[in-house]
Order: C-alpha cells, then sequence, then structure tokens
C-alpha cells in the first residue's frame, strides 16, 4: 500500500499534472510529471472503462502501485506523477511483469529514476 501522503487524490490535482506536466507514453501506459514543492513525490492512477470490466481495472491498479512501491526509493523526489493506463492492458496476455517493464521504462524515460543502474536493477525493475 503506498502511503496516504503519497497519493494524488483530488480531480483537480490530475487535471493540473495532464495541462502542466510533460507527458511520456507508450503502448500500455501514459505517464505524466509534474514538480509539486514538496519533499517527496505523489502518485495518481487512472484506469478507465476501455482497460475492462471493473474486476481488470482493479487489478491494473493493484500492479502500478506495486511496482510505483519498488521504484520509489530509486526516484528523483518532488514531483506528481499520474499514470494513465491505455485500453491495450485489457488484453488478458498482459502480465504484471510487463507492466512492472513499462513503468521502469517511462519513468526512466521521464528522468525520475536516479542515475545509478544498480539502484533501478535492486528495485526489480525485470530487466536484465
Amino acid at each position: 500500500m503506498i502511503a496516504r501522503r503519497l497519493r494524488l487524490r483530488r480531480s483537480r490535482d490530475f487535471e493540473r499534472v495532464r495541462r502542466r506536466g510533460r507527458t511520456v507514453a507508450d503502448r500500455l501506459l501514459v505517464l505524466s510529471v509534474a514538480p509539486n514543492g514538496l519533499e517527496h513525490n505523489r502518485y495518481g492512477f487512472a484506469v478507465g472503462k476501455r482497460v475492462g470490466k471493473a474486476v481488470r481495472r482493479n487489478k491494473v491498479k493493484r500492479w502500478l502501485r506495486e511496482a510505483v512501491r519498488r521504484f520509489h526509493p530509486v526516484l528523483e523526489q518532488g514531483y506528481d506523477v499520474v499514470f494513465v493506463a491505455r485500453g491495450a492492458l485489457a488484453e488478458r496476455s498482459v502480465t504484471y511483469h510487463e507492466v512492472a517493464a513499462q513503468v521502469a521504462s517511462l519513468l526512466r524515460r521521464a528522468g525520475l529514476m536516479r542515475t545509478s543502474e544498480g539502484d533501478a536493477t535492486e528495485a526489480g525493475d525485470g530487466s536484465t
């Protein structure tokens, strides 16, 4: 579970990140990042009905939260980060490991991953 202070909860915070932040996208996910002026990151997850019914959407949210929980210690701090799930996550063949690898890739492309490669491997990004 991600601590309450690390969660984005208000729709206006999501909207601010999506409008003012920089965005990086891939096949499964879209990542938006904006500075938040705090000493820690805050994370938000948006999984719409295109991803599937409630059971699938909740599973995808759990996967995203777990991936973020694992990477949080090796990320630059002071940002609001929003993950938006794309419809491609509705495919039954998509696994947690693919989602975690995509999260790591997007965080790296957004410049949030600290430079030490050893940190990313220890965090369990799944790449070898």
